[in-house]
């Protein structure tokens, strides 16, 4: 697993760095990053065997809620607003997760979706207080008790996203390894066996159906940030079926997966527009699908798969 280590560090130094080359590179380095612990809340669940479709409506709730707050007191530090979303999207998660847990497979995915699009309709529906598809601003405010510029906060927001999704990647692993963890493995492999023993599957995903909608919450501020503007697309169910496409591309047999997958999607995406304007959904869709048909496991996968490769020859 050292390697796999090597990777991640790599990938970290490789997002703070790209940028002091690459200035514009700060953008689309924070979403890909906000996008990948995003990804990372919904592989928690593929863990469990489940889909969601509807995991942005966190990502959106926490960012209109953030804004809210921040229109209520600007003087609100950006660093506070970041722990208010992810604690918001978990708030959000206990209580949504308290009946969707009861189901499986495909009524879990499509409930998901629906809540989804009722979250969708009503942001826009309600013009006076969220301003309809046009969303409302969110502006910037100081970040650790500083006042700065655009340049300055985007850096700010560079470092602080990645030593989170470091600290994330770490986090989740752990609780992969833990009780908790293992048995919202066990919903998968065997749920009956998991109650035979005494634990309850359902207790079990609500609390891995919780954190995932925390990091999503997370990153949806984040995000918010970034674009200093919320709008109802960012819980539209095709922004929940990126998050799924981005878990399923990562690979989720290591947390690392879902930040090499935002990666790819991201700049993938970002140059299918800039080079094919007019058919940039069409070069995206080929290239994706070529990368899901030569690893079927992910890249995250073909990286262990690699590793075990290479320690199988090396041992003696």
């Amino acid at each position: 697993m050292k390697q796999i280590k090597i990777a991640g560090l790599t990938l970290v130094l490789l997002a703070l760095l790209a940028p002091v080359v690459w200035p514009w590179l700060k953008t689309p380095i924070v979403i890909a990053v906000s996008f990948g612990i995003a990804a990372l809340g919904v592989s928690i669940l593929i863990q469990a065997g489940q889909l969601s479709f509807g995991h942005a409506m966190f990502s959106c709730g926490a960012g209109y809620a953030v804004t809210f707050i921040a229109r209520a007191w600007p003087q609100l530090d950006c660093a506070l607003l970041i722990v208010l979303g992810a604690v918001f999207g978990a708030l959000m998660g206990m209580l949504i997760g308290l009946f969707v847990v009861r189901y499986r497979a495909i009524f879990f995915g499509m409930l998901n979706l629906a809540l989804s699009m009722v979250l969708f309709s009503v942001l826009g529906k309600f013009y006076s207080l969220t301003g309809g598809t046009d969303g409302i601003r969110l502006a910037r405010s100081t970040f650790f008790g500083m006042q700065l510029e655009r340049d300055g906060f985007e850096t700010v927001l560079l470092v602080v996203t990645v030593m989170l999704a470091l600290g994330l990647t770490l986090m989740v692993q752990r609780y992969l390894k833990s009780i908790a963890g293992q048995a919202l493995i066990a919903v998968k492999t065997n749920e009956t066996r998991l109650e035979y023993v005494g634990l309850s599957a359902n207790r079990a995903l609500w609390i891995g159906y919780v954190f995932s909608a925390g990091l999503c919450g997370l990153s949806g501020t984040i995000f918010a940030l970034m674009q200093g503007l919320v709008t109802p697309e960012m819980g539209y169910w095709v922004r929940s079926g990126e998050l799924v496409f981005i878990s399923i591309l990562g690979g989720v047999s290591h947390p690392i997966g879902a930040f090499l997958g935002a990666m790819v999607f991201e700049f993938v995406k970002l140059y299918s527009v800039a080079l094919f304007t007019g058919a940039w959904q069409l070069v995206l869709g080929l290239v994706l699908i070529g990368l899901v048909f030569f690893f079927p496991t992910g890249l995250a996968g073909l990286l262990t798969r690699r590793i075990g490769a290479k320690t199988e020859k090396e041992s003696p």
